[in-house]
């Protein structure tokens, strides 16, 4: 069976062989230059951006959550792991909706959910009860990262396919900044509930903003499908030796990215730092490096190579991560900058990759991907405040650093595959 780059390159008047792309009807993509390819663009790049200051907002209130609410650095991140860890699980879940009920209504729902899930956390007055609607957020928000790569991977053109691509990954860098940024000040000098009520309310503009923008899909059609259908697609994916270390790859770069941003902010607050949670929010401004670096990515990956540009990224991040060891701030700061760009320069071409590489259907595909993503922010990000009460930083740059390590032989070995067609 040819890939589905192969696929879409058939000419529009030959019916495509790929059982699961409606054959009937003649390809009809969004062109980059086109008032629709923009509006898509624009579309998912609010999407991006709703969809990981939702999700993130939380994190640098973890020593606030620490503090009111007397729980341990680990439990704090509870906060954040349980709704990337429900999140995780809900992408398998979305990616067969999808197929019946549509792209576009579920980011929407998904997306106007969670905004509620966050303004209800505001007025939560107890730690469990606040946990309780995270994980629900989480399930909540697996309609979106799923669906969206699928989205643009049916009907963008794939010569544009990098770049809008990078240009999402750029929303959700933009969004995870605005998420902490805005919070961090909001909750210096009024509260965290009043910060995690403005981001729920900022959500909440986003989702109808993507609505409103969206073109309908052209290339998909809704159909009914038996679960065992589902289970083949997944099965079909996972046995592909290139596919699976790409799910592997994201998990690592999460995983190690994550536990990064959750911890640094127990070792800022505290002496000689001690930084203020405004001062603290502001540090994560360096995620403008990463939507820098996305849409860079996107746009070199279309014209290197995306197998070129990720190891790259990697090495960049791995970098980053050992110049934090430093004690001046503004190392610190330059490595989280090495860290973030490095990331998202990654994250962004191996997300194309999947688009490109993937065999049949490009949901299932996409959502296993991104259950390895939000496996590695779960667990990881979970299992590193064990490391920073062990033994501190070191110890949280030793776990990163092998995580990041790992990541990049995967990327050489998944090189070759691709070479091979395996």
């Amino acid at each position: 069976m040819p890939s589905a780059a192969q696929s879409i390159a058939i000419p529009v008047e030959t019916p495509s062989i790929e059982p699961q792309i409606e054959p009937e009807q003649p390809k009809q993509f969004l062109v980059r230059g086109t008032s629709a390819y923009r509006r898509a663009s624009l579309a998912f790049f609010m999407s991006g951006f709703s969809t990981f200051a939702l999700l993130y907002c939380v994190q640098p209130l973890m020593p606030i959550f620490a503090a009111d609410f007397g729980v341990s650095p680990a439990s704090s991140s509870l906060s954040l792991s349980l709704s990337t860890g429900f999140l995780a699980v809900a992408i398998v879940c979305a990616a067969a909706v999808s197929e019946r009920f549509g792209r576009r209504s579920l980011m929407f729902a998904s997306l106007l959910g969670a905004s509620l899930c966050t303004i209800a956390c505001a007025v939560t007055p107890g730690w469990t009860a606040l946990l309780f609607i995270r994980a629900l957020e989480g399930l909540l928000l697996g309609g979106v990262p799923a669906v969206a790569m699928a989205y643009l991977s049916e009907e963008i053109d794939p010569k544009g396919l990098g770049a809008s691509m990078g240009l999402y990954i750029a929303g959700n860098a933009f969004g995870g900044m605005a998420g902490r940024v805005v919070t961090g000040i909001l909750a210096e000098y009024f509260s965290w509930r009043l910060a995690l009520a403005g981001i729920g309310a900022m959500g909440i503009i986003a989702a109808i903003g993507f609505l409103t923008l969206l073109p309908p899909s052209r290339n998909f059609a809704p159909r009914r499908s038996h679960m065992r259908f589902h289970v083949d697609a997944w099965l079909g994916h996972a046995s592909r030796p290139v596919m699976a270390l790409l799910f592997a790859i994201g998990f690592l770069l999460m995983g190690s990215f994550v536990t990064i941003y959750n911890y640094a902010g127990f070792r800022l607050v505290a002496d000689p730092y001690h930084l203020n949670q405004t001062e603290l929010g502001l540090i994560f401004t360096v995620y403008l490096f990463g939507i820098a670096a996305s849409w860079a990515a996107g746009l070199l990956g279309d014209r290197f190579g995306h197998f070129t540009v990720m190891p790259v990224g990697i090495l960049l991040a791995l970098a980053g991560v050992l110049i934090t060891l430093a004690t001046p701030l503004p190392l610190i700061i330059l490595g989280i900058v090495l860290v973030t760009s490095g990331f998202f320069m990654a994250h962004s071409v191996a997300s194309a990759l999947i688009g490109r590489l993937a065999r049949g259907t490009k949901g299932h595909a996409s959502s296993l991907y991104l259950l390895g993503y939000y496996l590695g922010s779960s667990v990881a990000g979970s299992l590193g405040g064990h490391f920073w009460s062990a033994d501190g930083w070191w110890a949280v740059v030793a776990f990163t650093g092998a995580m990041l390590l790992a990541a990049l032989i995967a990327a050489f070995v998944s090189k070759k595959l691709a070479k091979a067609g395996n």
